[in-house]
């Protein structure tokens, strides 16, 4: 069977479903199968069984039931490792193209678990124990391959617990994405700004906003002391106060002279760590609209998310991203 008719087949059998809360492993959510090894084992007690009926070994019987039972209680262990186990999914910080993406789930159990496994479309795989009862937080990494929505797509929880003999999983599939940044180029020149030094906006010293406190020198000017902070005990402080010079930067796509859309929004992602990194005020100008200039983490990142969904972007899964590996 081609791997396209498998994956059909198991589609059609599982019902892959997206979760929006909360899962809880109930009995109707197991499946379990013999692994080689416990068919294996399962072959060989046949064979004890015809030796010990042809041969009449009462000793024989002991053993082969023994090893029966020993069997069974490990396909009760198997199923008792994932049985009433809830998980739920974290929040996933956005990471740059090329990156490593950590999606966060989070288990909660009434008893210790071992040996859980839990794998992905690509074939990503993470192995963990969990030590008692609580909420236990496990990352599941995923390469990032392109910019844009990356999804875990569905998950497979397994477990092999104790010996091996049978295989117990359940699928996982969360409502549940994370933003992948286009790549920024390592190193890329700001373009010139507005003002006629070149540069955008810098905060430097002067009268219009407070910036602070400092400590009291000589020669600074009276009207200056913070005397609220001198009469709660802080000592002679000084205000400061801070201005800005020159004009906006713009951040402009049209101004990237790459080939390649790609390349161009890397460009761009580069102007906007650097613009941020040197304290300009800065804006954005793409062909879908434009962000007015500001400074600061969070116009940082609304930058940054602009950028990344700029353009053909799809939502994807890790097969989709990156192919099987």
């Amino acid at each position: 069977m081609s791997d396209a008719l498998r994956q059909k087949f198991r589609n059609w059998l599982f019902r892959p479903t997206i979760e929006h809360g909360p899962v809880v492993l109930t009995q109707r959510r197991i499946f379990i199968l013999p692994t080689r090894q416990g068919l294996a084992l399962a072959a060989l007690l046949l064979l004890m069984l015809l030796g010990s009926i042809n041969y009449a070994l009462s000793l024989g019987y002991v053993l082969t039931f023994l090893l029966a039972m020993m069997a069974v209680m490990s396909m009760l262990h198997a199923f008792r490792n994932l049985a009433h186990l809830e998980i739920r999914a974290g929040r996933a910080e956005p990471v740059f193209c090329g990156e490593t993406a950590n999606f966060v789930l989070h288990f909660a159990s009434r008893w210790p678990r071992y040996q859980l496994c839990l794998t992905g479309e690509d074939g990503t795989t993470v192995t963990f124990d969990l030590a008692g009862t609580g909420d236990h937080p496990v990352r599941f990494p995923l390469p990032t391959r392109r910019r844009g929505w990356l999804q875990t797509g569905r998950l497979r929880l397994y477990t092999e617990f104790p010996l091996g003999l049978f295989h117990a999983w359940s699928y996982l599939h969360f409502d549940t994405r994370l933003l992948v940044y286009a790549r920024a180029m390592p190193q890329a020149a700001l373009p010139p700004g507005d003002a006629p030094d070149g540069e955008g906006k810098r905060t430097i010293a002067g009268d219009d906003d407070f910036a602070g406190l400092r400590g009291y020198q000589p020669g600074d000017a009276l009207p200056r002391i913070a005397w609220k902070a001198w009469a709660g005990g802080r000592g002679l402080q000084v205000k400061q106060f801070a201005s800005q010079s020159g004009d906006e930067l713009w951040l402009n796509l049209a101004d990237a002279t790459d080939a390649e859309l790609e390349d161009k929004l890397s460009r761009l992602t580069r102007w906007v760590l650097d613009a941020e990194a040197a304290g300009l005020r800065y804006g954005l100008r793409l062909p879908d609209g434009e962000l007015p200039p500001a400074n600061g983490d969070s116009h940082r990142d609304e930058c940054l998310t602009r950028i990344a969904l700029s353009g053909p972007v799809e939502m994807k899964s890790p097969a989709a991203a990156g192919g099987r590996r």
